[in-house]
């Protein structure tokens, strides 16, 4: 008997500030293999080389990276539009792309995209924006992060954008569940693609 399963989410994976895509990938795939194989993921290097001292130089190799750059008291961003179009144009090589995966610093540029590309502001060539997935994020416009130009409006209203905020390695039943919600969101008529598979 064949039974049809969902296809896996594709998530774009952005990592933190002065790392880089290899070092999240390492820490990622230590997720539990019952979260692993229900997801397809992507993960991209940023595209400025790390201006400073890396945190985690004592525990990865370099090369380290950052998405853009940001003055002292994050009042003021350089790079930033650079950054989402860098984004975008790597989406649209390797898209599509249902959702974001994002730490520290690429959990901020997550967090904000979905409100941007619904305004028009970034990511206008690919298709909408499903889910995110944040760890350790933050957001434009908080307590630490004053809003860049193109981020003023990205929270202003709600968005039709599921989210999961990791905050501990005890989460994974919670994040199980929230991977079939998303799958679940994907299966329109006419973008579901079904696997054959043996019972």
């Amino acid at each position: 008997m064949e039974s049809q399963i969902p296809r896996k989410p594709r998530i774009l994976c952005l990592h933190g500030f002065r790392t880089s895509a290899e070092i999240f990938k390492r820490q990622v795939l230590r997720w539990p293999a019952a979260v692993l194989d229900k997801l397809d993921l992507i993960f991209l290097d940023a595209p400025y080389p790390a201006q400073g001292k890396s945190g985690v130089e004592r525990f990865f190799d370099p090369p380290y990276y950052e998405w853009f750059q940001a003055t002292e008291d994050f009042t003021e961003y350089t790079n930033f539009e650079e950054c989402l179009a860098f984004i975008e144009d790597n989406m649209m090589k390797s898209g599509p792309f249902d959702g974001f995966l994002g730490f520290s610093q690429g959990a901020l540029l997550s967090a904000a995209l979905p409100g941007m590309q619904r305004d028009g502001l970034a990511l206008t060539r690919v298709p909408r924006i499903k889910f995110l997935i944040i760890i350790s994020g933050a957001k434009f416009g908080g307590p630490k992060f004053v809003h860049h130009k193109l981020t003023s409006n990205a929270y202003s209203s709600p968005l039709e954008c599921p989210s999961l905020h990791i905050i501990d390695e005890k989460s994974t039943e919670v994040m199980l569940g929230f991977i079939e919600r998303i799958q679940k969101t994907m299966a329109t008529a006419d973008e579901q693609i079904y696997l054959n598979a043996e019972t």
